[in-house]
């Protein structure tokens, strides 16, 4: 069994959310979903994004930070594209971390650190054409980090949705969201 903290996206915790962490929960891991955005959540990324401007991405990062102080640091680090600023941070800086899971963003590692930790294990997940992947530079902050850490893997997904795997949003691709948590149930349990 894993203990994971998972970060929500720029929506909010949404319902598809939820439904991501309760399938991990049933495949017996311990998983923890904090609300960044105490209870709010918008029904388009727009506004989701308007949110996080007015609220700030640093204290986005700093409220993720302090919902992991409440746990134990031998954590699985989980977030959906906001939601993995504070996930690769604390992957990257938390001692005792036990992996990463990035989904739809990817962030240089030069932002946390000088360098990705030994023995941190990481997937990144996202859509070959998500234009804020592959236009925003994610793509290749996530090609430079299989270059540096020692168990890393990439996997692209055919389509351009960013927020493929929350069933509670329009972009939800069945397809792709069920390899996906094969995916990363496979990286679970060997952790």
């Amino acid at each position: 069994m894993a203990e994971v903290i998972l970060y929500h996206h720029a929506q909010g915790l949404t319902p598809g959310v939820v439904a991501f962490a309760d399938r991990l929960r049933r495949a017996g891991h311990l998983v923890h979903t904090p609300d960044l955005f105490d209870g709010r959540t918008f029904n388009d990324l727009d506004r989701g994004m308007q949110f996080v401007k007015e609220l700030g991405f640093g204290e986005v990062r700093e409220r993720g930070e302090r919902a992991a102080d409440k746990l134990p640091s031998e954590l699985i680090y989980a977030g959906f594209s906001l939601g993995v600023l504070p996930a690769q941070k604390l992957a990257q800086t938390r001692h005792g971390a036990q992996g990463a899971l990035l989904f739809y963003a990817c962030v240089p590692v030069s932002e946390f650190g000088s360098a990705w930790p030994k023995r941190v294990p990481v997937q990144v997940h996202a859509m070959d054409a998500d234009p804020f992947f592959v236009t925003d530079g994610d793509i290749d902050a996530a090609r430079s980090l299989l270059g540096e850490a020692e168990e890393a893997e990439l996997f692209l997904y055919p389509g351009n949705q960013h927020i493929f795997a929350d069933s509670s949003l329009p972009s939800y691709d069945e397809t792709a969201s069920a390899l996906l948590m094969q995916r990363v149930l496979d990286f679970l349990a060997t952790r």
